[in-house]
């Protein structure tokens, strides 16, 4: 029976483009090897998507790492033909099954010597095949021969050795293709006493994917280092790089961290697609009224607007689609960021430069000489920077900033601890919003379940607000499962929560008197403000999340 074609296979699932096969059957021609494996070392498809595919097209079981346990691994070698040297040199992986069946393991059983020499086990039985991807060869490799690095510190010359083998590099950007494959955001590399861990943030939760021997990751930590034009050799001091790859067909920017702990530098790798998915703002997930509300915002003329909350809540994806929305040929609009995560048509886009004194006051001096109508600053971190981005507010520029607070009324307080007069303030601020992320329910296995005690009453309150157009009903609440669609979690994917909040008159009037904040909040309620909590509740209601989600992301901020 003819097999059918890797290829068209991978096509067929929608793995790999038609352009991406022809360049890879143009680089087997001109290096021969395996057709999957030049898709891999491309970037078209990860070893993980490919080898599931290949599992079928070869009738080979695929084995996963974590179901390989060493007792079996260790009891399998008395029942092998050949030496443990011999065996691991050729990257088989034997062990013995529950049943107490020999299993040779390896990541291309259609390899004519090693079908030859262990074509039957010591007692005589016929050899059982599965397959393995590269990375879990080399990781029992590894493990099996116990490789330690030399003693003392490596020096960059063979750092930059070891970053160059090939199994390094495959390992590496297996790593990034898995991540991508998987939606994560942040890949994570941290050292331990005997192994190191590599873990996935995906939906905002750190999810762990595997473990390998400490010995290989001197190796692994220099290649990262290398591709992101760190310095290989300085291991004592914290670093920052940069890098576009491709991975599993996308193309990404990564942001490489790397700070020294005690057991080596821990790597944190945060993933910017560079095709971003769609950015107008009816895909942040806010209700009709929020949206309203911002939009009306981005209509103005003038006046500072400030979108709040943590590192990676979504600040700078709510940014970008505001200036998507509000990009044509009549305004000119100008950022300054640190860094810059996503390119915009239309738009003039500056990447700060600190080493060389670049910073964001200094472009922002330079971006009020270059006539702007829309000013977007990547983040407000000091006063010098506030003060600039006040003034453009004041003198005909709508300026889009983002600052680090918990809630959207502490901004105010924030930039009057910078030093900022409360008056300016008052005059510059138009509108504060924060916001968090919270994890979609997996629409494959989400069930549904009852209100959580409390959540009716509170629900019944937001309905008395005619703005928001809400009904009295208790809604429909669902509880998390898990399935292999989310990957065993209950959720995929990620929406917003908001808490829109203008400075009307009465605001201004309280923040120019430099009231406090507790009595700003008050002045809010009564003008309608819905916190994070409500707006989270509001779509726990609607099954997009849960009751525990929101209390996660927002459940402490609430002033009421």
């Amino acid at each position: 029976m003819t097999r059918e074609r890797i290829g068209a296979m991978l096509m067929a699932r929608g793995l790999v483009s038609e352009d991406d096969l022809a360049h890879a059957l143009a680089f087997q021609a001109s290096h021969a090897g395996r057709l999957g494996a030049a898709l891999v070392k491309m970037g078209a498809v990860s070893e993980a998507a490919l080898y599931e595919v290949l599992s079928v097209q070869l009738g080979y079981p695929l084995t996963d790492s974590a179901k390989l346990r060493s007792d079996a691994v260790a009891a399998a070698w008395a029942h092998t033909p050949r030496s443990r040297q011999w065996m691991l040199q050729m990257g088989v992986i034997p062990w013995l099954s529950e049943a107490g069946e020999l299993i040779f393991g390896c990541s291309d059983p259609l390899d004519n010597e090693l079908r030859e020499s262990l074509a039957q086990t010591v007692d005589g039985t016929n050899a059982q095949w599965h397959l393995l991807q590269p990375t879990t060869v080399e990781r029992w490799v590894a493990r099996l021969l116990e490789l330690e690095t030399a003693n003392g510190p490596l020096d960059a010359a063979a750092l930059k050795e070891l970053a160059e083998d090939a199994p390094v590099i495959a390992f590496v950007n297996n790593v990034l293709a898995q991540a991508v494959d998987a939606r994560a955001s942040d890949i994570h590399l941290e050292p331990g006493e005997q192994e190191f861990s590599i873990r996935f943030r995906v939906d905002g939760v750190l999810l762990d994917q595997t473990t390998a021997p400490m010995s290989r990751y001197p190796a692994i930590a220099s290649r990262i280092k290398l591709i992101s034009h760190l310095d290989i050799a300085e291991r004592r001091l914290p670093q920052d790089g940069r890098v576009t790859v491709r991975a599993a067909g996308q193309e990404m920017d990564i942001r490489v961290s790397a700070i020294p702990a005690v057991h080596g530098e821990s790597i944190v790798m945060r993933l910017l697609p560079k095709q971003r998915g769609d950015l107008s703002l009816k895909h942040l997930g806010m209700s009709p009224h929020q949206l309203a509300v911002f939009q009306r915002w981005l209509d103005w003329p003038n006046g500072l607007v400030l979108v709040t909350g943590p590192t990676g809540s979504g600040k700078s994806t709510t940014l970008y689609s505001a200036l998507s929305a509000i990009s044509d040929s009549t305004r000119k609009i100008v950022t300054v960021e640190d860094p810059v995560e996503f390119r915009l048509p239309n738009v003039i886009q500056i990447q700060t430069q600190a080493e060389i004194g670049y910073t964001f006051a200094r472009a922002l001096r330079s971006i009020l000489r270059h006539d702007p109508d829309i000013i977007m600053v990547g983040e407000i971190r000091d006063r010098e920077t506030a003060e600039i981005a006040i003034q453009a507010a004041l003198t005909g520029h709508l300026v889009l900033a983002t600052l680090h607070t918990n809630d959207a009324m502490s901004a105010i307080t924030r930039l009057t601890d910078m030093g900022i007069e409360p008056y300016l303030v008052a005059a510059a601020l138009r509108a504060t919003m924060a916001q968090r992320l919270v994890r979609r329910l997996c629409v494959e296995c989400a069930q549904a379940s009852e209100p959580p005690p409390g959540a009716l009453a509170r629900l019944a309150r937001l309905a008395q607000i005619p703005e928001l157009g809400l009904d009295a009903s208790p809604g429909r609440w669902a509880r998390a499962i898990g399935c292999a669609t989310c990957g065993k979690t209950g959720f995929k994917g990620r929406v917003g929560i908001y808490e829109l909040v203008t400075i009307g008159e009465a605001l201004q009037h309280g923040i120019a008197a430099g009231k406090p904040l507790s009595r700003l909040i008050a002045q809010a309620d009564e003008a309608g403000r819905l916190s994070l909590l409500d707006d989270g509740l509001l779509k726990a209601a609607a099954a997009a999340t849960t009751y525990d989600e929101v209390l996660r992301a927002a459940g402490n901020l609430d002033h009421d």
